[in-house]
């Protein structure tokens, strides 16, 4: 029986996060009441599949948050109220639609049980019993509309869930502070230049590097609450111990988008790790001709990563340490999966806080990060 599939896969799922992201764990609710199931079904004027029922008795969805148990289509589990709740709103934009317009949309027999939050993202199932579909699990777009594929029972699709947390990375599942995420790292860039390849000429026609940076720069707090806890501890960190963050992705990055292996790169990355700051160069000075020079290059290969690796180191050398470790970290959150435990270690491993609220961000005092506009929230929210 599927049900026996469900329980056997929210084991599997239970375990794996109580050992690995505990924090997650935590989140998952107790099982919902046999009533209240069966109050949901009559409102709904549906019959949940057996699976979704199991489901809810093991756990009644998640409590809301950044820690949030997540499926791996980042959509939250909700609970019975929740499954009301965005049910009804998903009928409610599908109400003019005719019975075919409504089966590639929103169905009167779909129901939500997983929500992206943001929008009305999330993945459904299909409550008719008189259709062979009956249980399948699909996932509604807002742009596009519900599209079916992903398992024919829920029971299927938790067991397909459990088996990528088991496989840890390799199936997308990564841990950090206590929590789950999953992460998929873009494919490498094709191979391509040589540290022997010569320096352009001056008059070459390339793209100027911006040298426009400023360590004065400011940095705007929301991009820093995007890294969560750990854009918290940047926030409050010595600008030294963020610069010395900064000049260490770089490394890992330029390891990452092949950029370190010419000699210019090496020689300046060499430099800043020995703590010396080279001066504000010229476009036509080697490290600015090599950087503009893979700049045009990048584009030939379609290497966008790479690209971008060369437009961001200028902000490193000579920019606001707050600002460029923001961009540095960010890019790498493309590429490497462990992307949080890297910068974590680049900072030197320091006590992680919570993860920050609007009151943190909202008295948070750092010249060098701009929290005007959550001041100016906060101190309305107090008056």
């Amino acid at each position: 029986m599927t049900e026996n599939l469900v329980q056997d896969s929210w084991s599997r799922i239970d375990d794996w996060l109580r050992e690995h992201a505990p924090r997650t764990f935590a989140t998952l609710g107790p099982p919902a009441r046999h009533e209240e199931i069966a109050a949901a079904q009559e409102e709904l004027g549906v019959t949940f599949p057996p699976d979704l029922v199991a489901s809810l008795l093991r756990h009644d969805g998640a409590a809301d948050g950044a820690e949030a148990f997540r499926f791996s289509t980042h959509d939250r589990l909700l609970d019975v109220a929740g499954i009301l709740q965005d049910t009804r709103f998903m009928r409610g934009i599908a109400e003019d639609l005719d019975e075919e317009e409504a089966e590639g949309y929103w169905h009167h027999g779909y129901v939500k049980f997983g929500s992206y939050g943001v929008t009305a993202d999330g993945l459904m199932i299909d409550c008719r019993p008189e259709r062979d579909s009956f249980g399948a699990i699909g996932r509604f777009f807002d742009e596009t509309g519900t599209g079916f594929g992903h398992a024919h029972s829920l029971g299927g699709y938790l067991a397909e869930l459990a088996d990528q947390l088991e496989r840890g990375r390799d199936g997308g599942a990564v841990t950090f502070n206590g929590r789950l995420f999953w992460e998929w790292a873009c494919p490498a860039g094709p191979e391509w230049g040589s540290a022997d390849d010569p320096l352009p000429p001056a008059d070459e026609q390339l793209p100027e590097l911006d040298l426009s940076c400023s360590p004065a720069d400011l940095l705007h707090a929301s991009h820093l609450r995007e890294f969560e806890e750990l854009g918290a501890l940047i926030a409050v960190l010595p600008r030294e111990q963020v610069a010395g963050a900064a000049r260490r992705q770089l490394r890992r990055l330029a390891v990452e988008t092949g950029l370190n292996k010419y000699p210019e790169v090496k020689a300046v990355l060499d430099a800043l790790e020995r703590g010396e700051a080279p001066p504000r160069p010229e476009q036509t000075d080697p490290l600015p001709l090599r950087l503009r020079k893979v700049m045009a290059q990048a584009d030939t290969h379609r290497d966008s990563y790479r690209k971008w690796a060369a437009e961001r180191m200028p902000d490193v050398i000579w920019g606001s340490p707050y600002k460029s470790l923001d961009k540095v970290a960010g890019l790498r959150s493309r590429l490497a999966v462990d992307w949080r435990a890297d910068l974590h270690a680049d900072l030197g491993f320091p006590p992680l806080p919570p993860i920050p609220d609007d009151r943190f961000w909202g008295t948070l005092r750092n010249s060098a990060i701009d929290s005007s506009w959550y001041a100016a929230q906060y101190a309305q929210d107090q008056e």
